[in-house]
């Protein structure tokens, strides 16, 4: 059973610092807090053994070598039992020949979703529970999607967007639409009055790296 969290349910914003919590998972204990000085994809699913999720953990296994080379942890959920985690691990190993190796968190109280704001106080399953944080080092929320359990989630966007948040974590630049690894990144809008008289695209402008 997950401890250490307020059972109040708050809707988590980007900017908020992630809610800490202690939780049994298929590599043992594993406690937030611990994954302090990298980043962290906290993602959550309803239940084990449904299509959709089996899909997304799949590839996220297949490709978590992608992850380690941005240090990014990843840390999987659901309200399933620690035993019911094993053993959709065990068939997925078996049936897809594909290994989970990240953790997957227990929760039966729904303690972390209602925590994170997954689900609210009257929710009675996991319906709503398919959310993904990312978490800088500093154990703050710097984005977070929500889907719906008949929709996955894409893990190139996943990746694609780690890596735009890293590449704009020092506040100097910004993130063009579809920005991926290699592109150019943009600079904010000029402020200064001679910026922008002399520049007609001071409000969108590409980051000066000479």
């Amino acid at each position: 059973m997950a401890e250490g969290l307020n059972e109040q349910v708050k809707p988590l914003r980007i900017g908020d610092a992630a809610p800490d919590f202690d939780a049994r998972t298929t590599l043992g204990p594993v406690k937030l807090s611990d994954y302090r000085g990298k980043w962290l994809i906290f993602f959550s699913h309803p239940a084990d053994f449904t299509p959709v999720c089996t899909t997304e953990f799949i590839e996220l296994a297949k490709r978590q070598a992608e992850f380690s080379k941005l240090d990014v942890e990843l840390l999987g959920l659901s309200v399933d039992s620690l035993n019911s985690h094993i053993a959709w691990v065990t068939a997925i190993r078996e049936q897809f020949d594909t290994e989970i190796s990240f953790p997957i968190v227990e929760d039966p109280s729904m303690a972390v979703g209602r925590a994170y704001g997954m689900i609210d106080d009257g929710s009675t399953d996991s319906a709503a529970m398919r959310s993904t944080f990312f978490i800088n080092p500093e154990g703050i929320v710097c984005a977070s999607t929500c889907y719906p359990h008949n929709v996955g989630r894409s893990v190139d966007e996943m990746l694609r967007l780690v890596t735009a948040l890293q590449a704009v974590s020092d506040g100097t630049a910004l993130a063009p639409e579809g920005w991926v690894s290699g592109e150019e990144l943009l600079a904010g809008p000029a402020s200064i009055a001679t910026e922008i008289e002399n520049d007609p695209q001071w409000f969108c402008r590409k980051l000066d790296q000479s």
